[in-house]
């Protein structure tokens, strides 16, 4: 079934084990702050001395919704739907602090004038996404799964697009497959597109799948070889 014609109904993702997932996901997370602690010591060093500002960025993101699965809805109350679980999520920062003066969330776009020049660069190499990392250990985040948006950009595009809302049955992900296989979004039909790759991801979930996902995402990250 492709992925337009899939409905909320219909849909669920492959079955694995959470725990060996959870375990999995937090071993990766330490082993990547281990080895990424000198380049996260030196990021946070240089947005300190180049900008005014925190070092840190925290956003809000909708998180996964549980409240699909019946059995799991009885646990799950909410007195607004915000399409999944809201969580705080964390990035080095990269744009000025006055990116978004007027509270309105701004979806970020290639060259965005926001962007400091330090946070060019660890735009471009995906320095900004490693204390995400953190968010994988307090069980936010996966480090493979679709890209957690907005709450308000989030609700404008479920109401767009039928396949969005299907995302949020797995844990977000600091990479993915549409990540790796596109670049940023500019246009609603680059997020439709995306939609596509993120329900591909879903419906064949695995240890095996993430790691070649990770695997793809190493060289997005070096030498900016296709993909985000």
């Amino acid at each position: 079934m492709s992925a337009q014609q899939t409905g909320p109904d219909d849909f669920e993702p492959r079955p694995r084990s959470e725990i060996v997932s959870r375990a999995f996901n937090m071993l990766v997370a330490l082993v990547m702050i281990l080895l990424a602690s000198p380049a996260m010591l030196i990021t946070a060093l240089v947005i300190r001395l180049t900008s005014r500002g925190p070092v840190l960025y925290t956003q809000v993101r909708v998180g996964i919704d549980r409240r699909w699965n019946r059995t799991r809805a009885l646990n799950e109350r909410r007195r607004e739907d915000l399409g999944g679980i809201p969580f705080t999520i964390y990035k080095f920062r990269s744009m000025r602090v006055d990116a978004e003066v007027n509270g309105q969330a701004v979806w970020a776009k290639m060259n965005d004038d926001r962007v400091t020049a330090i946070g060019r660069i660890i735009r471009k190499t995906r320095l900004d996404e490693l204390p995400q990392l953190y968010n994988v250990l307090r069980g936010d985040m996966n480090i493979v799964g679709p890209r957690p948006e907005r709450p308000s950009i989030f609700v404008r595009l479920r109401e767009q697009i039928d396949e969005y809302p299907l995302r949020q049955r797995v844990k977000p992900g600091i990479t993915g497959l549409a990540q790796v296989s596109n670049p940023y979004d500019q246009t609603l039909d680059d997020v439709r597109r995306k939609v596509k790759f993120d329900v591909m991801y879903i419906k064949r979930q695995s240890l095996w799948e993430d790691i070649r996902i990770m695997a793809r995402t190493v060289p997005v990250m070096l030498f900016r070889i296709g993909g985000w």
